[in-house]
């Protein structure tokens, strides 16, 4: 098995323009325009956005996500971390890459199992970067439970009839279609009897209620909303996939998506241990500078090695899943950095927010929103406590209970087992002396 370290130099040359690029393109425009990364473009900011858009095209950036035959590079999952460690430090980054969620994951699981037709009239615009779409899968009632959905879809002739309640479905505010699961055989599993659907945001009977923000946010500024489908008629040909293949298809876009999110994750919490070294090599109390102090000492330390032995592993699923090109197989790894990404963002960010004091809790810093990471990620995708599950079942499919009345290391047994075999040992010896 090769393990290498090392980036090629071909492509290291482009993540390290990337990050040049980002640092003095891109994040100006989180400063100047904060709240507008999911809006369409308008007069003011299409000179300044496409013209930046062209260039990552030019540098073969753009939409890395995806294989050649839909403008991406096809580079692969590892190449992808690498470059999200990057684009993480900025929240237009991802707009001005193609990279952005969750348009990356919907453009995915269309490019696998959308029609041609679907393609061109679903795809293709997202791919160009002309718009923006919604995946609408949560229930207000349901929680990480998919067996509680009570969505439906009905087949009535040549159409189907989406009746339900969907809540958090991001970036419906500003999507030109949503892709939307529900129960189309209510007499089996949801995990065999859910389908999705393509919706453009226009049909009728798509009925967004209200907006929801994150905290922080004022309330004209919410981007996740609760949507009441009512009676919502698409023609038969708006199913993705099969009938019943939903989470099927879900498994396509989640995988990847969370090897995404870590390692824009790995960004923040460096980002927080930078401000936290400047900060504490900057303010000077009780005779010395914070960083001469055991307990700062301590924080830096323990925020380093978290952030090393995380990144890592982050780096390591995404080299599984580019070896063996199966999601099942990298399951337990997928599920265990979704499940460390908010701790570790949590602790280094407030870490570095409580050396800043007042300063730090304030709004003229960064790290209240860098903070609000954690709680985000501890919930998108599935809450922590479910992956934490498929990690400990998947780490049990390596073991056996023990096979008699003690554990295998119960050492009384164990010595009486060593006498029998040094037993055995001296006899054999002596027997051929």
């Amino acid at each position: 098995m090769a393990w290498d370290f090392s980036t090629e130099p071909e492509f290291q040359e482009k993540l390290d323009w990337a990050r040049d690029f980002v640092r003095d393109r891109v994040e100006p425009l989180d400063l100047l325009y904060p709240h507008r990364q999911f809006h369409p473009l308008d007069d003011e900011l299409r000179p300044i956005v496409d013209p930046m858009k062209q260039k990552v095209r030019d540098m073969g950036l753009w939409a890395a996500h995806l294989g050649p035959e839909l403008g991406g590079k096809g580079y692969g999952q590892l190449k992808l971390a690498l470059l999200n460690e990057i684009l993480g430090v900025s929240m237009w980054a991802p707009i001005v890459f193609g990279t952005q969620a969750p348009d990356t994951g919907n453009a995915e699981i269309i490019a696998h199992y959308g029609t041609e037709e679907q393609k061109q009239r679903y795809l293709r615009p997202l791919l160009d970067g002309e718009v923006f779409s919604c995946y609408s899968m949560t229930e207000p009632q349901a929680g990480s439970d998919p067996q509680q959905f009570t969505t439906r879809a009905e087949r009535d002739g040549d159409e189907w009839v989406i009746n339900g309640w969907k809540f958090f479905s991001s970036n419906a505010r500003t999507a030109a279609f949503l892709i939307v699961m529900a129960v189309t055989n209510p007499d089996v599993s949801v995990y065999q009897g859910a389908s999705m659907f393509l919706v453009p945001t226009d049909t009728p009977g798509v009925d967004m209620v209200r907006h929801v923000g994150l905290a922080g946010e004022r309330e004209d500024e919410g981007m996740h909303a609760l949507i009441h489908y009512d009676n919502v008629r698409v023609p038969a040909d708006s199913l993705l996939g099969g009938e019943g293949q939903a989470f099927t298809i879900a498994q396509t876009r989640l995988g990847g998506g969370r090897v995404h999110h870590a390692m824009r994750s790995v960004a923040t919490c460096q980002r927080a241990l930078d401000l936290l070294c400047e900060r504490v090599l900057s303010r000077e109390t009780q005779g010395s500078v914070l960083a001469k102090k055991q307990f700062i000492q301590g924080d830096i330390a323990d925020s380093y090695a978290e952030l090393q032995q995380f990144r890592l592993l982050v780096l390591y699923t995404a080299w599984e899943i580019d070896q063996y090109k199966d999601y099942k197989r990298t399951r337990k790894n997928i599920a265990a950095i979704k499940m460390l990404t908010p701790k570790v963002v949590h602790d280094a960010v407030w870490r570095s927010m409580h050396a800043h004091g007042a300063l730090g809790v304030s709004n003229e810093m960064p790290l209240a929103g860098m903070w609000m990471t954690a709680p985000v990620m501890s919930v998108v995708d599935g809450p922590t406590e479910v992956h934490k599950v498929t990690v400990a079942r998947e780490v049990l499919k390596g073991y056996h209970p023990s096979p008699g009345l003690w554990p295998t290391a119960h050492l009384p047994a164990k010595r009486e087992e060593a006498r029998q075999k040094v037993a055995e040992w001296i006899e054999h010896t002596v027997g051929n002396a």
